[in-house]
């Protein structure tokens, strides 16, 4: 399974290096395409799972000033 993230940036939000920086750090990586940003799943995940790694996103980039968009496939 893979969980997509799309970034849209506000001009007085963080800059996307810094973004970046955190999403690595939760393990997502840069994807070309209609999404910014993938985490990869080593097992199928449930429902309780993915909320999860959201919450875990959201924490990490409270402040900044971005909106996220998530898709688990």
């Amino acid at each position: 399974m893979k969980t997509y993230l799309t970034v849209t940036f506000n001009s007085e939000g963080e800059i996307p290096s810094k973004i970046a920086d955190i999403l690595y750090q939760i393990g997502f990586r840069p994807t070309h395409g209609n999404y910014d940003f993938v985490y990869e799943w080593k097992t199928s995940v449930n429902l309780q799972e993915t909320i999860e790694l959201v919450n875990r996103v959201q924490n990490a980039l409270r402040g900044t000033n971005i909106l996220l968009k998530f898709e688990t496939i």
